[in-house]
């Protein structure tokens, strides 16, 4: 053991949980757990909570990560598409909501809506997998997480509120997009499901939903004022697009309302 009077870290708990903690300090992690139930309800919060995303998503932990996905093609220039094969066909969204949600725009190009849902669905599933870091910015910072992707993407990037769906924020990164940065924001119900939100520069001025799944993932893309958005998660239709309209509602209605 190492000297026991020295405070366990956050960092060490997760560890702890993980699993990657030093033998020598184990010992220690285990009788402040002993005496201190705080720290030890959320260790054991997290196990549930890792235990419940690696039965669902181990079978795609140990993919390559696309190269697309690559942070280090930020500043180039923009690449040229190379597309896999999404396994449904693209269709138009026409799954409830009112003439607003259906008739938001245009149909969106298919080239655009491709390479929209191909990265953000492959973004959806190399962090989604992540426990201790699925995030660069956590959601305890969501005034900072936003400035800093507005500042970093070029348009106004919004972490909206989905309490109504279960639904907590996780955090955000950024990404490569299309052609320069995209943000990403995860979310997380409490028995460990979790969506995104990719939003990236669009050739497109607007268009209404689209929707797509592969395997047992699903998104909806639209697109407003040259930004398209991706949410990604369950390939269960209704919950995706229950996600979805509130999503479009704190990101897209505000700024028309304002203005």
């Amino acid at each position: 053991m190492t000297d026991p009077t020295i405070p366990v870290t956050e960092d060490e708990l997760h560890a702890y949980v993980d699993n990657e903690l030093p033998t020598e300090r184990r010992g220690d992690v285990e009788a402040w757990l002993a005496t201190h139930a705080d720290d030890a309800e959320r260790v054991q919060s997290w196990r549930a909570m890792a235990e419940a995303l690696h039965a669902r998503y181990d079978s795609i932990a140990n993919e390559p990560v696309p190269q697309r996905l690559d942070l280090e093609r930020l500043g180039r220039e923009p690449r040229r598409w190379i597309y896999g094969t999404i396994a449904a066909s693209f269709l138009a969204f026409a799954a409830g909501g009112g003439a607003g949600w259906l008739a938001h725009g245009a149909a969106a190009t298919p080239s655009t809506f491709k390479s929209f849902t191909v990265d953000a669905l492959d973004a959806y599933r190399l962090y989604v997998v992540e426990v201790r870091h699925p995030v660069e910015v956590p959601g305890s910072e969501r005034t900072h997480l936003q400035q800093w992707l507005t500042k970093r993407c070029g348009w106004a990037v919004r972490a909206p509120e989905l309490d109504a769906t279960g639904l907590k924020l996780v955090g955000g990164r950024l990404l490569p997009g299309p052609t320069g940065p995209a943000s990403f924001l995860m979310y997380e119900s409490a028995n460990g499901e979790r969506f995104t939100i990719y939003t990236a520069k669009a050739m497109t001025e607007a268009t209404q939903m689209r929707y797509t799944s592969r395997d047992n993932e699903g998104a909806l893309f639209w697109a407003d004022d040259g930004v398209g958005y991706v949410v990604s998660g369950t390939s269960d239709r209704e919950r995706l697009t229950q996600v979805a309209r509130l999503v479009y509602d704190q990101t897209e209605k505000p700024e028309k309302s304002g203005g």
